[in-house]
C-alpha cells in the first residue's frame, strides 16, 4: 500500500521543557486507511497530529528528533503554508475554527489564503458541501447551525484545499449525540467513498471499534501498542492500565470469559477472541446462550426520605423565548430531597431551558418553579444560592480569582459571612474535593477536572441542598468524567439532591436513580433508569443511543424468551456461569 505519510523516531520536547512529549515513534500511514489514535490525557495525542502539518516543531520550536514525511515533503524543511496543501486539521471545539459571516464565505477563505483563481474556488464550494451534507445552506450563518453542523463545516473548510490526510482532534467530544453522529457518518462516507485518507483521536470507543481500520495506542507519548481495533480493544486490561474505557461490549464479554474460564467445545473455541462491536457481541451471545441463566438484579435502594414533600416542584410550566421558539410546553415534575436525578435528550429538548428556570435564571411564560413550596421567583440571588448549586460544562465560565483559596471563600466572602464561618466551610470544602494542596495555586493552572472541582468546592462552600450538574461530562476524557461523577456520588451521599444533565448515558447506571426524558420541551417519560434505559424506541425518538450493554440485554432476552432489565456489563456477566 501506498504511504502517504510517515514518522521515523521521530521524539520531541517543547520550549523550555525537558520532557519528551513524543518518544521515539515510527509510524507509517496507508493512503486511504481511518488511523484511530487513542490514549490517556497526556499522551502526546495532539502532539504526533501537529507534527504531521508541521505545527511542530516549525510554530512551537522546541527540539524535534527524527524524521516526518507527509505525502513526500519533509515536515522540517517545508513550510506550514505548503504542507497545508496535503494536510487538513480539524480541531475539538467548531466555534474556534469558524471565521466567516455565512458557509460559503468560511470555505472560500480557506482557499483564498492558498491564493486560488476566483472560479476554482466557485467550483469547489458545492462540491464539499455536499460531501459533508450541508448543501443548500451557502447562505446561512455558522452561528445558525447546530454543533454536528458546525463541525461539519470546519471539516468542508479543511476538505476543500482537498488534502491527501485529514487529522481530526476530538471533533465529537463536544457535540450531543445527534451531531457526533453526523460526524462520524461524514468521516465514513469521505473515507469509505471519496478515498479520503483519515487520522482522528477521539475516547469514542464504540464508533472508533466500529469505523477505523488500526489504532495507535500511545501513553507518555510512546507506542504502546498498535493493531486493528479488534486486537486493541479486545485487550480490556491494557486499556484501563491506560485509564481507557474500552467498548461496553469487550468490558461485557471480557467479564463473562472470568465467569465461565475457557471452553474446549469447537463452537466456542474462540471464547477469548472478545469482540469490540455491537454485531460480533450479538453473534457471541447466541454461541453462550447455553451458559446464561436467568437473575434478577436486585433494585437499588431508595435515598428519598419523603417523597411526598418534594425539595423541588414544577407546575404547569411553559417559557417561549422572545424570538418566537417555544422552549418548554407544560412541564410538571416532583423531585424528592436526596434523589439522584438524570435528565436526558437531544440538543433543543428544554433541557437546560428547564434547569435554567429552577435557578430563577429565566421567568416563566406561564406556570412557576417552587423551592419548599416557596416560588423561585420571591428568592434573592443569594438565598437561591444557598438552596441550590450550578455546576456549568465548562467551569472556567465560573472561574475568576487567583487562587484555589479565594475562588472557594468568594461567594461567603461576598454575602458578608464571618470570617470565623469562611474559613470553616472553605476548609471543609477544599478537603472534600481533595484540593487542600492546590489551595494556593491559580485555578486555571490546574487539568480541565480539578477545575470543575474547584467550582464544586465553591458550591459546596454555601451548603445547598441541591446541587445540578450541567453536561459535567462534556469534553472529559473517560477518567475525568468518572472523577467529576465520583463527586457528585459524594455529594448525594452527604444527603444532597443531585441533578446531572449528560448525554452520555453508558456513565450512569451507576449513579442516577430516575430519569426524565425530554424532548421537544416536553417530559416523555419520568422512570427508574431501569426501566427508561430499556425504552429504545422512545430514546431513538430523542437521537438518544442506550449503552451497549441495554443492547445486549435485550438480545439476551430474545434468545433467552426471559426479557430483562440489565444495565451494566457485569450484570450481564453475572448471567453465565460454567457448565
Amino acid at each position: 500500500m501506498e504511504i502517504i505519510a510517515q514518522l521515523e523516531k521521530v521524539s520531541y520536547i517543547y520550549p523550555e521543557s525537558s520532557n519528551l512529549v513524543l518518544k521515539n515513534i515510527s509510524l507509517a500511514i496507508h493512503r486511504g486507511e481511518f488511523l484511530g489514535i487513542i490514549g490517556p490525557t497526556g499522551a502526546g495525542k495532539t502532539t504526533l497530529c501537529l507534527t504531521l502539518n508541521g505545527i511542530v516543531p516549525q510554530f512551537y520550536g522546541g527540539r524535534f528528533f527524527g524524521y516526518a514525511t507527509v505525502a513526500g515533503l519533509d515536515t522540517l524543511t517545508h513550510p506550514v503554508s505548503t504542507l497545508a496543501r496535503y494536510v487538513g486539521a480539524v480541531f475539538e471545539d467548531p466555534e474556534t475554527q469558524l471565521l466567516a459571516t455565512s458557509i460559503e464565505n468560511e470555505i472560500a477563505f480557506t482557499l483564498e489564503n492558498l491564493r486560488l483563481p476566483r472560479e476554482e474556488i466557485k467550483a469547489r464550494i458545492p462540491k464539499v458541501l455536499a460531501a459533508v451534507r450541508l448543501e443548500g445552506m451557502e447562505k446561512k450563518s455558522p452561528g445558525e447551525l447546530s454543533g454536528g453542523q458546525k463541525q461539519r463545516l470546519a471539516i468542508a473548510a479543511a476538505l476543500a484545499v482537498q488534502p491527501a490526510l485529514l487529522i481530526l482532534d476530538e471533533p465529537t467530544s463536544q457535540l450531543d449525540p445527534v451531531g457526533s453522529q453526523e460526524v462520524f457518518a461524514t468521516i465514513k462516507e469521505l473515507n469509505r467513498h471519496l478515498g479520503v485518507t483519515i487520522v482522528m483521536v477521539s475516547h469514542a470507543a464504540e464508533e472508533m471499534a466500529e469505523y477505523a481500520d488500526r489504532l495507535v495506542l500511545l501513553r507518555e507519548g510512546a507506542i504502546e501498542a498498535m493493531g486493528t481495533p479488534a486486537d486493541i480493544y479486545s485487550q480490556v486490561q491494557l486499556l484501563q492500565e491506560n485509564a481507557l474505557r474500552p467498548p461496553q461490549v469487550a468490558t461485557t464479554f471480557a467479564l463473562i470469559n472470568q465467569k465461565i474460564g475457557a471452553v474446549a467445545t469447537r463452537s466456542l473455541r474462540e471464547i477469548d477472541s472478545i469482540p469490540v462491536t455491537l454485531d460480533r457481541g450479538f453473534a457471541r451471545l447466541n454461541e453462550l446462550k447455553s451458559f446464561y441463566h436467568q437473575i434478577t438484579p436486585n433494585p437499588p435502594l431508595s435515598s428519598v426520605s419523603d417523597p411526598l414533600n418534594p425539595i423541588l416542584r414544577v407546575k404547569n410550566l411553559c417559557h417561549t423565548y422572545p424570538d418566537g421558539t417555544t422552549a418548554l410546553r407544560d412541564v410538571s415534575l416532583d423531585i424528592a430531597e436526596g434523589e439522584y436525578l438524570l435528565i436526558i435528550g437531544q440538543n433543543g429538548a428544554g433541557k437546560s431551558t428547564l434547569v435554567k428556570h429552577f435557578l430563577n435564571l429565566l421567568s416563566a411564560t406561564t406556570g412557576q418553579v417552587m423551592i419548599d413550596g416557596r416560588s423561585t421567583g420571591s428568592f434573592s440571588v443569594s438565598d437561591l444560592a444557598r438552596s441550590i448549586g450550578y455546576v456549568a460544562q465548562n467551569p472556567d465560565n465560573q472561574i475568576f480569582n487567583t487562587t484555589v483559596e479565594k475562588e472557594v471563600s468568594f461567594a461567603l466572602t461576598n454575602l458578608g459571612y464571618s470570617p470565623e464561618i469562611i474559613i470553616q466551610r472553605t476548609e471543609a470544602s477544599l478537603e472534600a474535593m481533595g484540593l487542600l494542596e492546590y489551595r494556593s495555586y491559580h485555578p486555571l493552572s490546574l487539568p480541565k477536572g480539578d477545575r470543575a472541582r474547584v467550582v464544586i468546592a465553591a458550591i459546596l462552600a454555601m451548603e445547598p441542598r441541591i446541587v445540578v450538574f450541567d453536561e459535567p461530562t462534556t469534553g472529559q476524557d473517560y477518567q475525568g468524567a468518572k472523577a467529576i461523577l465520583e463527586v457528585s456520588r459524594q455529594l448525594h451521599q452527604m444527603g444532597k439532591t443531585v441533578i446531572v444533565i449528560t448525554h452520555h448515558l453508558y456513565l450512569m447506571p451507576e449513579y442516577a436513580e430516575r430519569v426524565i426524558i425530554m424532548g421537544q420541551g416536553t417530559i416523555l417519560l419520568d422512570a427508574p433508569i431501569r426501566q427508561a434505559y430499556h425504552q429504545t424506541d422512545l430514546l431513538a425518538k430523542t437521537y438518544l443511543t442506550p449503552p451497549q450493554a441495554v443492547l445486549l440485554a435485550q438480545k439476551l432476552g430474545q434468545l433467552s424468551g426471559y426479557p430483562n432489565s440489565l444495565l451494566t456489563p457485569q450484570e450481564i456477566a453475572d448471567c453465565f456461569q460454567r457448565i
